[in-house]
């Protein structure tokens, strides 16, 4: 472990190099207050900054965070950390690895870069900013158990790299930083990982009528030789089950605010395991729109926002009824990342789009489960991150 003195941290003003005019529409009805996102652009190499206030939703800047002009690095994680000096961005596409890139977020200045696994993909900043957390997802690699990358985040190198199982995401702490929560969507199960020792510490088994919560790290599998399926084109996530399969693929791990609860997204069977903490054991399965793919959650803990791959919308539940007291249809297909403003009164929804589309982002007013805005953004919009809300300056 890397040990060291931090002085303390005050905020700073999140620049990025370039301006890039809104290319869809907003709705002039926005809040008293400006609120901030980042969202990355996988198939453009671009990380945008978007500000939602009373004139509705405009990016107001962008910045380049490829590597080579020539070759596309796929920014797919974005995290920015807890003091909001810093924001981090995982390029899943490499030769053959992608990197952890880190930019000042005062002056755009890049900090450094780290060389992780194939394809890094979620990524999470601890709640003490000390270490970046990013799973590396191996989508293009064989069949083969992958790992989770732990990043010193003031010296950007990698201190371990954790095998966990195949295909890892949804890179998530609890949040007093004691436990790393990972999905692996080919083994269909839940990773935890004592952040003290860096060692798997349980699993969690979440196939229907199978559940089981278990000790120490799951059994892994040796290698095959076989190479990923093709995925035709379409974004993974977006493909339906097969007649009779019961599956859950999971693709999103989500610790309660009081870290009592894990929220797993399934996609396969487009519902939500609810994973009683201490007791490792099921608490309930709760059904949410088709294809459910990423989730948050309000600071409250009252309300559980996810995304529906295939259903082209976001769902708003209800913690403790677990019932969807809002589904909002999405501006285009493939809803894929989604953040929870600080005072949890809107949720940020990206969204790929296919073909040419642009990317969007959609804003959704919590409070009336409806959409108030929406932005276009660079192709295939899918991290997300929300940096922070203020009282708006004079424009």
């Amino acid at each position: 472990m890397i040990h060291r003195h931090r002085a303390a941290l005050g905020t700073a003003v999140l620049s990025f190099t370039s301006a890039l005019s809104a290319q869809g529409p907003s709705t002039p009805t926005g809040p008293a207050r400006d609120y901030f996102v980042i969202v990355g652009a996988e198939s453009i190499d671009k990380v945008s900054l978007i500000r939602f206030g009373a004139d509705g939703a405009t990016v107001i800047r962008d910045r380049y965070v490829g590597v080579n002009p020539t070759e596309l690095a796929g920014p797919h994680g974005i995290a920015v950390s807890p003091d909001k000096k810093h924001y981090y961005v995982t390029t899943a596409h490499g030769m053959p690895y992608g990197r952890l890139l880190k930019y000042d977020a005062a002056t755009d200045e890049a900090k450094g870069f780290v060389q992780l696994g194939n394809f890094p993909a979620t990524v999470h900043v601890s709640p003490d900013g000390f270490y970046v957390w990013a799973v590396n997802f191996n989508l293009h690699g064989e069949m083969v158990p992958s790992d989770v990358s732990v990043v010193a985040a003031d010296e950007m190198v990698e201190i371990a790299r954790i095998p966990t199982c195949t295909m890892p995401h949804g890179s998530r702490l609890s949040p007093d930083g004691s436990r790393h929560y990972s999905v692996c969507m080919m083994d269909e199960q839940l990773v935890e990982i004592d952040t003290h020792t860096l060692k798997v510490s349980r699993h969690f088994f979440l196939t229907a009528g199978k559940e089981m919560g278990m000790d120490g790290a799951p059994m892994l599998r040796a290698a095959s030789g076989k190479a990923m399926a093709p995925m035709s084109g379409m974004s993974h996530g977006t493909e339906p089950p097969a007649p009779g399969d019961i599956g859950c693929s999971p693709t999103w791990a989500q610790p309660s605010p009081d870290g009592a609860t894990v929220w797993v997204a399934c996609n396969k069977s487009s519902d939500i395991v609810e994973i009683d903490v201490k007791r490792w054991a099921l608490s309930r399965r709760i059904p949410t729109g088709n294809g459910v793919y990423n989730l948050a959650v309000t600071h409250d803990g009252n309300t559980i926002i996810t995304t529906n791959k295939r259903d082209a919308s976001a769902s708003l539940i209800d913690v403790k009824t677990g019932k969807e007291r809002a589904k909002i249809p999405t501006t285009r297909k493939i809803a894929s990342g989604v953040v929870v403003s600080d005072d949890d009164r809107y949720a940020f929804v990206s969204i790929e789009g296919t073909g040419s589309q642009p990317g969007t982002v959609d804003v959704i007013d919590l409070r009336t489960g409806t959409k108030v805005a929406t932005v276009d953004v660079g192709q295939q919009a899918g991290g997300i991150d929300f940096w922070k809300s203020e009282t708006p300056r004079k424009r």
